[in-house]
This record gives C-alpha cells, structure tokens and sequence, in this order.
C-alpha cells in the first residue's frame, strides 16, 4: 500500500510533477490520483439551455430520452441542460510579476504552481458538473473565460492558462468585481494568490461576494523562501512590481522579519475565517493532492 502512494502523482513533489509534461498532464495525473477510490454520485437535474447528450443510465427519466438521436444510432441518450451544473464557480487568478519568483532551483513558480493548482481544481469541478470559469489580472483583468460545464470546456480553460504570462503590479479588485457579473446567481469563487497586495481592498471585496451569497475560497500561495530571509552579510532587496529597492542586512531583520511574516498570514487567516472565507496558506513545494484533501476536508464541493 505505501509502494501504491508513492507512485501517485497527487503526491509527488510538484516539480516532479512539472516534468512530466505540460499543464494538461501535470493536472490529469493529479486528479486521477485525488479521485482514486472516490465515489462519484450522478447528479440529478434539468433545466433549459441544452448542453450535451450522454449515455442514458438506468433511474434516468424517460422524458429526456432524445428520440430522434437513437433512430440515428441505435442507442439511447440523454439530454443534459446547463442548469444540470451542482454551481457556477469562477477561479480568479494572480498573474502579477511578484507570482514570477521562486526561491530554490528545484522548485516552480508561484505563478507555475498556481496554474497547474487551478487546473486541476478546474478539473475537478467540471467532472462533477460544475460549470467553471477564470478570470486572470494584475493591475487589471487580463484574461476572461466565462464559466460553463460543456465537453471540452476544460481544453479551453487549459488553452487560457498556458497563454498567461506574468503581468506587472497587483490591483484585485476590479477582477473581483467582475466576478459578480459573470455569476449571476449563488456560485463558488476561488482566489488564488501571493496576497502580496492592499489587504484592506482585497478583502472588501471578497467581503462583497460573500455577502452576496457566493462561497468564497482563498489559496495564499507562497514559496517556502518566504518565510525567513536569507542571503549574504548584505543583500539588495528589490520589489519585482515597483522596482523599488533597498540594501540591507538579512542577519539583523531576519527576526523581525519572520515575525511579520507569520502575523501577515495570521491576520489573512483570520480575516478570511471571520468573514466565512475559507483560507488555505499553501507553499509551492507541497504536493497537490494534499493541497486539494485540504480543501476538501473544509468544503465536501471538492470532494
């Protein structure tokens, strides 16, 4: 048993996940692994805005049958609507240049790891029928892809994500605003991000979309460089968004460094929690199974 969770995918180190190919592999091997043993409920429910045909299923009912389509194949088929979709969710992703750094050789970038995250969350949903879309910024939105659960849908997610490149500074809010016009009734929204942004506007406007009724997810992703500072006696420290920099000492502000580290995710923890966000701080040297059990454990929707 132990040989078996070795050789799963979900729970390699997510470099050596990178190397086995592109986003498209990286997510499915993933995914197959988090999903091994699962057991997967249809769900139940038609509405009005066709979406596809599937095998018809003993308990389906016969009303849905499409008639004409099995004087043509000979086989019975069912039509599913949009509406069949269990929510709309929309992923809002940190294409920002801070997302462009990494701190060791054998690891991914923030932005690379988060890409290949939401892939495999985007994966995830629609194989439960939940209709999916992303919205991708940096000091504004960049890339839009409008939510639906149709065959093939993930292709074009995948083909949206593999065009983003790392942008320049960090302004959420306006993508977090359009996140209410694209979802129109209840849905599930998930933000992924370094945070490394103003948290006061940031969280108003996630505030905002829970007030309106959406579930809200936040993945904090970081690498594990980011939790102390190191360097050489004296280091220059620059800001990948503004430019600006400053030569400093690590030794001597590596304390309080560490401290304010630690007290910024504390506060989005618990500024997320208290307004009925789930948070989940995430390094980019964790595997992807274990950040997807995660939320899972939290919210059964990933599950």
């Amino acid at each position: 048993m132990a040989q078996r969770l070795t050789n799963r995918v979900d729970l390699l180190d997510p470099y050596e996940v990178a190397q086995l190919g592109g986003i498209e592999l990286a997510a499915r091997g993933v995914v197959e692994g988090f999903l091994a043993g699962l057991h997967r409920s249809p769900f139940r429910g038609f509405s009005v805005e066709f979406a596809e045909h599937r095998p018809y299923q003993p308990g389906d009912e016969l009303r849905y049958l499409d008639w004409k389509l099995l004087a043509r194949a000979d086989r019975l088929f069912v039509k599913q609507y949009e509406e069949e979709t269990n929510l709309r969710s929309m992923v809002v992703l940190d294409v920002s240049r801070s997302m462009d750094w990494v701190g060791g050789e054998r690891r991914l970038t923030k932005l690379e790891y988060a890409k290949r995250l939401v892939a495999a969350l985007a994966l995830v949903l629609l194989r439960q029928r939940d209709a999916t879309g992303l919205i991708a910024f940096d000091e504004r939105v960049r890339s839009v892809v409008r939510a639906r659960a149709r065959h093939g849908h993930w292709w074009q997610l995948l083909a949206a994500l593999g065009e983003l490149e790392a942008g320049q500074g960090t302004v959420a809010e306006p993508a977090l605003r359009q996140v209410t016009d694209l979802l129109r009734r209840r849905g599930l929204v998930i933000f992924v991000s370094d945070l490394l942004l103003d948290k006061d506007l940031a969280l108003l406007a996630l505030q905002h979309l829970r007030h309106r009724g959406h579930q809200v997810v936040v993945f904090h992703i970081m690498d594990p460089a980011e939790l102390s500072l190191e360097g050489p006696p004296e280091a220059r420290f620059e800001d990948p968004e503004t430019g600006g920099a400053v030569v400093a000492r690590p030794r001597e502000l590596r304390g309080v460094y560490e401290e304010t580290v630690r007290r910024t995710i504390d506060e989005w923890r618990s500024s997320c929690r208290g307004g009925g966000i789930d948070y989940h701080h995430v390094l980019t040297d964790t595997p992807f199974g274990y950040v997807l059990r995660r939320a899972a454990a939290s919210r059964s929707r990933f599950g």
